[in-house]
């Protein structure tokens, strides 16, 4: 039986320790650290909503229930475009034997800081090292070759969820560990025009999709640089979102192999003209760091905000009583209004435990949960509820408990969208055009108004690694929507050929 002491009336409750009261005083929610200290609330919002914890081993974490839920969600929503463009998931194996990441040089050249090696099992030496997975072009490469004879096997397209490890240096939960969760795609094609239609289709109508609709984070999908492409690819094309401090994320890649893979692993077919020829791959991923990214994209001083399309808990409802003559009022229409939601597909859970309300309006809020749904004896008796947007906490609505359903969804619709235009004007605000490089390093100066900074760009590798160096911005992408027109480099002043994304980036 809960204490009817700690079941407060909403007109009655002084809201200790509630986000209002606490901002107030200069501090976070449930004492994060403000957003002006990025790291730390980053790092707080990730251990305090019960999102992941810290491993015992270096650089690696442990996603908790509310976190993995969230990702579940994000896996099916991102797993049905995949199949629905006629991917099939597969699954291959963790170890790769290490002569295979050695028959492609560029791409061992830029794996090998980050990869993980197994020379002893069973109690003895192995005679060959195995290569805990960093990415898994090199085994489908082999298979692949096993598989294709003809044109009439192309193409191959192939998907699969699976966990990978890179040893990083510096680590952040779900922005960068050792150990992460991802989705791989390796396609086989005949042409390279076929090829370079399966990339452009992840990454648009796949990825690019996926993170606005469902993450509701702006993206910018362009090409790499040749200094920034994947190891062994022909080309690289990525999709890049603005954090909330103004720093970058590549969120998505997909890559164009070219017949890289297919030479070093002989990955041939019988063409229709009767000739033998080396077939074109592509490959392309997406990772747990996604959450990092709507992490940091829609999260605020009150903790997360998560997009109801991917919450993990869409709705709350808390129960708010003094006496447990009211209590019985108040948890049969809590019953029927969590009924009438989860009938509807609506995730919603209530909220009985033995805590005050203001407790729990922090604890959600904390946790961006997108609606809470407060019921009280007055409500039980007059049959409404009153719900609050986490996006606006202060447009509170009492309706009917008719009206239940349709306001809710209507709502988490409208949050959804409010989510993803706030972060699309947030970069609107804070992305730059610079025409020298003194412009460009001022602003990569100012952390005030840190952002992205468009400009020319003259193609050169060397003035690359210049702007690089002497800013710590790296040239994100070359946008697929170029400008017309042309100017001067912002790195050296020469005539620009592109037209480039510049940006300190996680």
């Amino acid at each position: 039986m809960a204490d009817a002491s700690k079941g407060q009336s909403r007109e009655g409750t002084a809201r200790e320790g509630t986000s209002e009261q606490t901002a107030s005083q200069g501090k976070g929610a449930q004492g994060i650290a403000s957003r002006e200290d990025f790291a730390q609330w980053y790092l707080d919002l990730v251990y305090k909503t019960g999102l992941a914890d810290e491993s015992p081993v270096r650089g690696c974490m442990v996603i908790r229930p509310y976190g993995y839920a969230l990702w579940e969600h994000m896996v099916r929503l991102l797993d049905e475009r995949i199949k629905a463009t006629g991917h099939e998931n597969v699954y291959f194996p963790l170890f790769i034997p290490r002569s295979f990441m050695e028959r492609e040089a560029e791409h061992i050249e830029g794996f090998a800081p980050e990869v993980a090696v197994v020379t002893h099992a069973g109690g003895e030496e192995l005679a060959e090292p195995l290569i805990v997975r960093p990415t898994s072009e090199t085994i489908i490469g082999h298979m692949y070759a096993q598989w294709v004879h003809s044109y009439r096997d192309l193409p191959l397209l192939y998907n699969q969820w699976a966990n990978v490890v890179r040893w990083e240096k510096r680590t952040r939960p779900f922005l960068r560990t050792t150990e992460f969760l991802w989705q791989e795609g390796h396609t086989v094609h005949r042409t390279e025009e076929e090829a370079e239609d399966e990339t452009m289709l992840i990454l648009q109508r796949v990825y690019q999709d996926f993170l606005e609709k469902e993450l509701a984070i702006p993206v910018i999908a362009g090409r790499k640089s040749e200094g920034e492409k994947f190891a062994g690819a022909l080309r690289t094309y990525s999709l890049e979102a603005m954090m909330g401090d103004g720093r970058a994320l590549q969120c998505a890649t997909s890559h164009n192999l070219g017949q890289n893979f297919a030479h070093s692993f002989n990955i041939t077919f019988q063409d229709a003209d009767g000739e033998v020829k080396h077939a074109w791959t592509t490959s392309w991923g997406a990772s747990t760091r996604m959450i990092g990214g709507l992490i940091m994209t829609h999260g605020d001083d009150s903790g997360l905000r998560m997009p109801p399309r991917v919450a993990p808990i869409q709705a709350i409802i808390v129960p708010i009583w003094r006496k447990e003559t009211e209590r019985e009022a108040v948890a049969a229409l809590v019953t029927e209004v969590e009924g009438a939601l989860r009938a509807q597909g609506v995730r919603v859970r209530a909220d009985w435990r033995e805590e005050r309300p203001g407790f729990k309006y922090n604890d959600w809020e904390l946790r961006g949960v997108p609606i809470r749904i407060e019921i009280g004896p007055r409500d039980a008796q007059q049959g409404q509820v009153v719900l609050v947007p986490r996006t606006d906490r202060a447009a509170k609505q009492m309706i009917s408990k008719d009206a239940v359903v349709q306001s809710v969804r209507k709502l988490l619709d409208d949050i959804q969208r409010m989510l993803y235009d706030q972060a699309l004007a947030f970069r609107q605000r804070r992305t730059y055009q610079a025409t020298s490089f003194d412009e460009l390093r001022a602003l990569m100066a100012d952390r005030a108004r840190l952002g992205f900074v468009e400009g020319w760009w003259c193609g050169d590798a060397a003035c690359e690694a210049t702007i690089k160096a002497e800013t710590q911005a790296t040239l994100r992408c070359l946008p697929l929507a170029q400008p017309t027109g042309s100017g001067a480099c912002v790195g050296c002043g020469r005539p620009g050929t592109a037209w480039g994304v510049f940006a300190k980036a996680y």
